[in-house]
């Protein structure tokens, strides 16, 4: 089955096919960096991550564009005389503007490697490419797309006859909700957006030379600058968050295909929001979630766990009990990595070649079944259903056994490797759950501590088992009683 991806411009599912065989150019909008990264940036970029370290285990080339936004993201997308965001936040704390973009995009990059994605191969600042984008609107202007209002340069919505394909809006009912620029009478449409913007005596800190004016670039003109700066006129991949889609990505084709009269890209992927509880995450609320603090109370791999097992397209809910549940899930995974482990290191003997057998055979067809699951979209959570079944089978050879047997063990080792070279694709890094050196003890001490709890169960004497599990747990080893025997891992 080829790789299908989800494209917003078609509002289907399309077999992906790449502009040239073999190589993937993917550019995704980055974060404006004026605060403290949160949930909804880790279920963006994890959701990203996932589809390029997909793209590259595929065998694609794939070049990763993220940019910086670091001027020019206005607090209102669509109201030309909203403030800056980075401006606005750095006059509240009284500090210089590019010293709040440099602590913030440490704090994004900390956090993006606490959640394990991948560091993009280039992220272009916009404040590095104010050049491409004066470049860019002189194009723009040539061609009779743009024109110029008191030193501002605004977009000619009117001038492109497609403006709406990607939001699948019609112009005549986007008048509303924009406003115009300064003294009411500047901007020939509502929905004209701004390029560039005069700044000549506002006091803004940010501020470049330009043929028009002293002045900054308009937020959505950077991201196709930076684009195709570094990817070329036609993408193969555009990623942004829903919200984004209007009117971000919406004026990104417009200006892009009418400087280059090529598709700016051929598919785009877009993720869906996080409420928490229930509602918005939003400040006011008291639910903003910063990523960093949500990594304390949960740990990392469980959070970015908890994104993978939402579809990236899903609108989700963000809840205790959703991560306590995606925990337990996890927890699965852990649980056979960990019995497989243990397994490999008893002594040899008989067990059931049976079972051996069995896990061999559904290995065989593990890797195809989870190719399947991620052609389709990139189906994180399908995948995921994959690992768990694997994780039965193998649970099912070696979670209760007292010996191995060579075919068991055989199958015991494809197995796990299997499962961490898969979980590996996802970027979850399961292997510390159940791996532990030749010299350590902890494994033998503990089967040990098992036994003789097991013991006081056969001799109903349930308080003193208790009592073991307790101090088990106390250092850290987590104990789950089974049918089949009592299973443990390292909490």
């Amino acid at each position: 089955m080829a790789l299908r991806i989800y494209n917003t411009l078609t509002r289907q599912k399309e077999v992906f096919e790449p502009l040239h065989e073999g190589r993937v150019n993917m550019y995704v909008c980055g974060p404006t960096v004026y605060d403290y990264p949160h949930l909804g940036h880790a279920k963006s970029y994890i959701g990203f991550d996932v589809a390029v370290r997909y793209l590259r285990y595929s065998g694609y080339d794939t070049l990763y564009v993220q940019n910086i936004t670091d001027v020019g993201h206005l607090q209102g997308d669509v109201d030309e005389n909203a403030e800056d965001k980075v401006a606005a936040r750095a006059r509240a704390r009284g500090v210089q503007p590019m010293q709040l973009v440099e602590t913030f995009t440490r704090e994004y990059f900390r956090a993006m490697d606490a959640l394990n994605c991948l560091r993009p191969d280039i992220s272009p600042r916009a404040t590095g490419h104010i050049p491409e984008m004066i470049a860019l609107i002189e194009r723009l202007i040539e061609n009779g797309h743009a024109y110029v209002v008191d030193g501002s340069v605004y977009f000619d919505v009117e001038s492109f006859k497609e403006y709406g394909k990607l939001s699948n809006r019609r112009l005549e009912e986007q008048e509303s909700g924009h406003r115009d620029v300064e003294g009411g009478s500047g901007k020939r449409h509502p929905a004209d957006f701004a390029l560039w913007k005069n700044a000549e005596g506002t006091g803004h800190l940010m501020r470049w030379k330009s043929p028009w004016s002293v002045g900054f670039p308009g937020w959505h003109i950077e991201c196709s600058a930076m684009a195709m700066k570094y990817l070329g006129e036609t993408l193969d991949i555009h990623g942004a968050g829903v919200e984004n889609v209007f009117p971000h990505n919406e004026d990104e084709v417009a200006q892009s295909e009418c400087a280059t009269h090529q598709p700016f890209s051929r598919y785009w992927m877009h993720n869906g929001t996080v409420m928490v509880n229930g509602e918005k995450m939003s400040k006011s609320k008291g639910n903003f979630r910063v990523i960093m603090d949500e990594i304390g109370k949960y740990g990392a791999p469980l959070v970015r766990f908890w994104v993978l097992s939402k579809h990236y397209r899903t609108p989700v809910d963000y809840t205790d009990e959703g991560l306590q549940e995606a925990g337990r899930a996890m927890d699965r995974l852990k649980i056979a990595l960990q019995s497989a482990e243990r397994y490999l290191q008893l002594p040899e003997g008989t067990g059931d070649e049976e079972k051996a057998k069995g896990l061999d055979e559904h290995v065989a067809t593990v890797v195809d079944r989870f190719k399947e699951a991620m052609d389709d979209d990139f189906n994180t959570p399908a995948a995921l259903a994959v690992l768990f079944g694997l994780a039965t089978e193998m649970n099912q050879l070696t979670a209760s056994a007292a010996e191995k047997t060579p075919a068991g063990a055989a199958a015991a080792e494809t197995a796990r490797t299997a499962m961490l070279d898969l979980c590996g694709v996802l970027g979850l890094e399961l292997a510390q759950a159940g791996g532990a050196a030749e010299n350590d003890l902890t494994g033998p001490l503990v089967e040990l501590v098992l036994a003789a709890r097991q013991a006081l169960r056969r001799n109903k004497d349930y308080a003193g088992a208790d009592e073991l599990r307790q101090s088990l747990g106390e250092l850290g080893i987590v104990v789950e009683d089974r049918k089949d025997g009592s299973t443990w891992r390292r909490a």
